[in-house]
């Protein structure tokens, strides 16, 4: 049987080629999930920050004006007085509800997103509060993204987060 030596080994040789082109293709399948998986979470942490953000909206609709800063103090998250205990258990005026309101949004940020943040940005124009809607940000952890990613309007994101900015009025 001089024939069947020239043939020794050629099964053999196929079933690796074709275990390795098995192997590559699911790994690339693997990839194309994991990828889909990363997109998919991603579109998930911008709708939840999206309705946190209608979430500030809806506070700020019910007394729009706390959220006004006198004309000679800028407008972010630190202008506000600082939050009472409880306004659910205290009573609070306006400017105490509205610090209330801003400190319980941030916390459910915190409490939703992986190092969740929001801030309140003053509006573009600093001597026209009648009508200008407030720049409303939130920011999380991003797994992808570019490193030196902007707000539509220029407001920087900063580094390794996602952001969301919208503008709020109040």
């Amino acid at each position: 049987m001089p024939g069947l030596s020239h043939q020794a080994g050629v099964g053999l040789l196929e079933s690796l080629v074709a275990v390795s082109i098995l192997a590559l293709a699911v790994l690339g399948m693997l990839g194309v999930q994991l990828r889909t998986l990363a997109e998919v979470q991603t579109s998930v942490r911008r709708a939840q920050s999206v309705r946190l953000i209608e979430d500030f909206a809806e506070r700020i609709k019910t007394h729009p004006q706390s959220f006004r800063p006198p004309p000679d103090h800028p407008a972010d998250s630190a202008s506000l007085l600082p939050a009472p205990a409880d306004c659910r258990i205290t009573a609070c005026d306006a400017a105490l509800l509205a610090s209330w309101d801003l400190a319980a949004w941030q916390q459910a940020i915190a409490d939703t997103l992986p190092r969740g943040a929001g801030q309140v940005l003053a509006p573009e124009r600093h001597d026209a509060w009648n009508g200008q809607p407030l720049r409303v940000m939130v920011a999380w952890r991003a797994n992808e993204r570019a490193a030196d990613a902007a707000a539509a309007d220029g407001t920087d994101c900063p580094m390794g987060l996602s952001c969301h900015l919208a503008h709020v009025q109040p």
